[in-house]
């Protein structure tokens, strides 16, 4: 039997850090929706008990560092599953981008795990799971739209943003998510974006409010590491995109686009800036 899981990339609409916890971690507040760029898992059981991981991309490391590989393992231990597993991860997030393609990778492979196994593990044990894994996989497990509080494992159900073509252009860089938040300081944070604002809006079906409330905390800190990542934005904003925003600590910069006329122009402008671009809708 094979299993298929879809793991779609998210964009964070806000995100505010509010403070350092005693554990490391920042109390964060985040809004998170999911967009229509996914890898695809494949994931077969083997006689063998043993876990091995393969993928077109040769840019991942495909053992013990993999997301993927840590989830698998996470449910052989956590339920004594003594069968090995085949697992092809077919990329297409970029990685290291800010859109938790890792993270996501992760969730699928705990979803597809429990249907292969038949380990009835609800949705709330997975998230649980997930959150030993990262901060973003709850939210990667659940999808849809979110707010996600503590250290972005507590997550709130939200409907759907307003229907919109979404612009992805990730500058040829990677970020450490780590060194961001590493320097991040929040009483330093100039505009602290607003969750609840960002709320109504979306409750309100208002794209243009969408837009006016879009607000990264984690931008200056990138953006004085690494300047394109704001050159872009400022390209994307002359463009025509409606709204424009760094996702998650970046460097991937999304632009919302209301009219899919609008589309091809600000993307083929993109491409003259960096090679990874995509043109998407919001996954509703």
């Amino acid at each position: 039997m094979k299993i298929y899981e879809k793991a779609p990339a998210k964009i964070n609409l806000m995100l505010d850090v509010l403070h350092k916890r005693s554990d490391g971690y920042h109390e964060v507040e985040m809004i998170m929706t999911m967009v229509d760029l996914a890898d695809r898992i494949e994931m077969s059981e083997i006689k063998r008990d043993t876990i091995m991981i393969s993928s077109q991309a040769g840019y991942i490391p495909l053992d013990e560092k993999n997301l993927a590989f840590q989830a698998a393992k996470l449910v052989k231990d956590r339920y004594d599953v003594k069968k090995g597993v085949y697992i092809h991860l077919d990329k297409k997030i970029p990685v290291a981008a800010g859109l938790a393609g890792g993270s996501s990778d992760a969730a699928a492979t705990l979803r597809g795990l429990n249907k292969l196994w038949g380990l009835n593990i609800s949705d709330e044990e997975l998230r649980l799971l997930g959150a030993e894994l990262g901060s973003d996989v709850p939210f990667c497990i659940t999808g849809g739209t979110a707010l996600a509080t503590g250290r972005g494992e507590q997550l709130h159900q939200l409907p759907n943003p307003p229907q919109c073509w979404v612009v992805l252009a990730k500058p040829p860089i990677n970020v450490s998510t780590a060194e961001v938040y590493g320097r991040v300081r929040s009483d330093q944070i100039q505009r602290h974006p607003s969750a609840k604002r960002m709320e109504d809006a979306i409750r309100n079906q208002s794209f243009a409010g969408v837009c006016k409330e879009l607000g990264n905390a984690l931008e200056d800190v990138t953006l004085k590491l690494h300047p394109e990542v704001g050159q872009l934005k400022e390209a994307m904003m002359k463009l025509g995109a409606d709204g424009v925003l760094m996702s998650g600590s970046g460097p991937t910069v999304f632009g919302l686009v209301s009219k899919e006329s609008k589309v091809p122009r600000i993307y083929n402008g993109l491409r003259g800036f960096c090679k990874e671009v995509y043109a998407v809708r919001l996954l509703t």
